[in-house]
């Protein structure tokens, strides 16, 4: 029989009295109106067509339903609605069988979940999302999924927004098997269920659960968000579907849903999740092809090398790390080794990973080995004159087509590459560290950087898995420049009359991880007071400068592992010291400062404003290409909360005369 088509992106074909209807919507399968149409239409075909036993719903490509259509986000709603449509599914009186093909997620979950039968292929994945954008569920998925899997299982899923793979889905009991050729499977479970009674998801009761089990998830989840509103909601109405109808349970979803959807953080996350899709787009490059890279030399192998050497390793690079002696080469292989092994325990590496990421690596002390090398990034201690040595070495190594990429925090890349035979290979890629941890990387364009070089830079942070957001060259590039400007201010606030403590708590109560202060006892005061040293002859006197934290540094106190910083740690804990609190009221004395008490909001009010203000002024000069840009470095490498949307958005959201 021909294929049908019903509207440009659902087609169906019949076999063997099954009408195998296919979404075509590229590039993820969104549930685009279309769509919806299209589903209704197939819908309205099989019911009254006698030949069709039943039907099975699958999807092109990798994707069986990727979510949503964000096109459609912010746009008056257009029928059928998503819910309407999956009632359909649910109610529909001959077997409705999905061939889960690949990614099922948020309302492609949602349709999974109102199917009578579930397949899932070998790469299939089920997720529901919806808390990453500031909202729950709004087609069902509160109150479907804990009729299947139970509420514990479904408040750990809706709640952290994390998807599972086919095989925890099907122990689980959201899929009901896997199968080399879902299709197939699909189509006979069609037939099988072909006349007899079908398994609405919606009829099912929930499983009785153990409260204490059920409080622990909740506590989980809640202790997760960090003042988000919607995974307390969703657990919320996870935990009422055992109470309610099905009527009932969908109706309160669906007010809960459209709440949160206008709400100041749904907004926050939608802008985070829009910046994240034009992060590293650069226009330019739209016709640039990049370097092949298949081997990638790391050169230093501490913390931040070790760590690039990982991601590199576990995203299929074959890896060089490079140390001064053997034995150096040694104690790297080792940390690598070591970061390995947590991985496999931690369950995100298998152990034949494990081995094959070992295969892949070379630690030596021979600079010559890097000869071979499509790509070498430097982890050397930030310092220009080993680093330019370095590069000039290297220059005498490396192919001519390999590019140099230097990971430096403060220093100017573009006198690293001025040092080198070709300025026009070098990039400046800056991880956080640990730079197998986190997902932020600074591609830092420098002034001689040749398109494909930079072409190259971003496609090879994509293939490691992490976020790429270009900038130009400046001291800090984005990241440090706009936490210096913030940094600064919170030391302006200690001579005005705050305390570390007040301000390290007005931005966890904000919904930072840490405190500004406590941050930079973990990473060490010792960077910050070299880099003021070296500022410290070209610095204007009219300038307001603030000397506790030299005074800090010159009495050994670096941070956490000494000990002592702007906090004290007796056995590791946090503590506030006197010491510090008598240096920072001896600094107002010495300058006739008055101190005076800060709200939080006035606290979190000035370092918001210091925020913005610098990142305006990068904007002004080109190193940042969006607010949005700007705002994903300070979410993803300062722990600012992305459900406040960044500093630059926060700009846009000032309703009582702050930021």
């Amino acid at each position: 029989m021909p294929e049908m088509r019903f509207l440009q992106s659902v087609s169906a074909r019949l076999d063997g009295g099954v009408l195998v209807v296919t979404i075509n919507n590229p590039p993820v399968n969104a549930l685009s109106a279309h769509v919806r149409t299209g589903l209704i239409a197939a819908l309205d075909h099989a019911a009254d067509a006698p030949n069709i036993v039943g039907l099975v719903i699958s999807g092109t490509g990798r994707t069986f339903i990727g979510g949503a259509d964000i096109k459609e986000f912010g746009k008056p709603p257009v029928e059928p609605m998503l819910p309407t449509v999956i009632d359909r599914i649910e109610a529909f009186e001959k077997p409705i069988i999905c061939a889960v093909n690949g990614v099922a997620l948020g309302g492609g979950c949602e349709v999974v979940l109102a199917c009578h039968g579930r397949i899932a292929g070998e790469a299939a994945s089920f997720g529901l999302p919806e808390v990453k954008l500031g909202i729950v569920p709004g087609a069902g998925g509160t109150q479907r999924l804990p009729r299947l899997i139970g509420t514990v299982a479904a408040i750990d899923l809706i709640g952290t927004g994390r998807a599972v793979k086919a095989d925890e889905a099907v122990t689980l009991g959201l899929a009901d098997a896997i199968a080399a050729d879902p299709l197939a499977a699909a189509i006979a479970a069609v037939r099988d269920n072909a006349g007899g009674a079908l398994r609405r998801t919606g009829n099912i009761d929930v499983p009785a659960a153990d409260p204490d089990a059920v409080s622990a998830a909740e506590a989980k989840v809640v202790a997760r968000s960090r003042g988000q509103s919607a995974p307390a909601e969703a657990v919320r109405l996870v935990k009422a579907a055992g109470g309610l109808s099905l009527k009932q349970g969908l109706a309160e979803e669906r007010a809960t849903f459209l709440r949160l959807r206008d709400s100041e953080e749904s907004a926050a996350l939608r802008h985070v999740f829009f910046a994240e899709r034009s992060a590293g787009k650069v226009e330019t490059l739209a016709d640039v092809a990049p370097r092949r890279i298949e081997t990638v030399g790391v050169v230093g192998t501490g913390l931040m090398g070790s760590g690039i050497a990982v991601s590199a390793l576990t995203s299929g690079y074959r890896v060089i790390a490079l140390e001064q002696t053997p034995e150096a080469a040694e104690s790297g292989r080792g940390r690598i080794t070591g970061i390995l092994d947590k991985a496999v325990q931690s369950k995100r590496l298998t152990a034949e990973g494990r081995e094959a990421c070992l295969a892949r690596l070379e630690a030596t002390a021979e600079i010559k080995a890097l000869a071979t090398a499509d790509l070498v990034v430097e982890a050397v201690f930030d310092d220009l004159s080993v680093k330019t040595e370095l590069f000039r070495r290297l220059d005498g190594v490396v192919a001519p087509g390999a590019i140099l990429a230097t990971n430096t925090s403060y220093l100017d890349p573009d006198a690293i590459a001025t040092a080198t035979a070709d300025p026009s290979r070098v990039v400046g890629l800056h991880f956080f560290s640990p730079a197998n941890v986190m997902r932020l990387v600074e591609v830092v364009d420098c002034a001689r950087t040749a398109p494909d070089v930079l072409a190259s830079a971003l496609a090879f942070v994509k293939r490691l898995g992490k976020l790429a957001v270009v900038c130009g060259v400046t001291e800090g590039f984005v990241g440090n420049r706009i936490f210096s400007a913030c940094r600064r201010e919170a030391e302006f606030m200690l001579e005005d009359g705050a305390l570390p403590q007040e301000i390290d708590a007005a931005l966890e109560a904000y919904g930072f991880p840490m405190g500004i202060f406590a941050v930079n006892d973990m990473a060490g005061l010792e960077i910050a007071w070299a880099r003021r040293k070296r500022l410290a002859a070209t610095r204007d006197p009219a300038v307001r400068y603030v000397e506790i934290a030299d005074r800090l540094c010159e009495a050994g106190r670096l941070g956490r592992k000494r000990g002592l910083g702007w906090y004290a740690y007796p056995n590791g804990a946090r503590t506030v010291d006197p010491a510090v609190t008598a240096v920072i009221e001896a600094a107002r004395v010495e300058k006739n400062i008055a101190p005076r008490a800060f709200t939080k909001d006035e606290i979190m009010t000035r370092l918001l404003k210091a925020m913005v203000e610098e990142g305006t002024a990068l904007l002004a000069e080109g190193v940042a290409a969006r607010p949005g840009d700007i705002d994903l470095v300070m979410i993803n490498g300062y722990g600012f909360p992305a459900h406040k949307g960044g500093p630059m958005f926060s700009v846009r959201q000032n309703t009582e005369g702050t930021i």
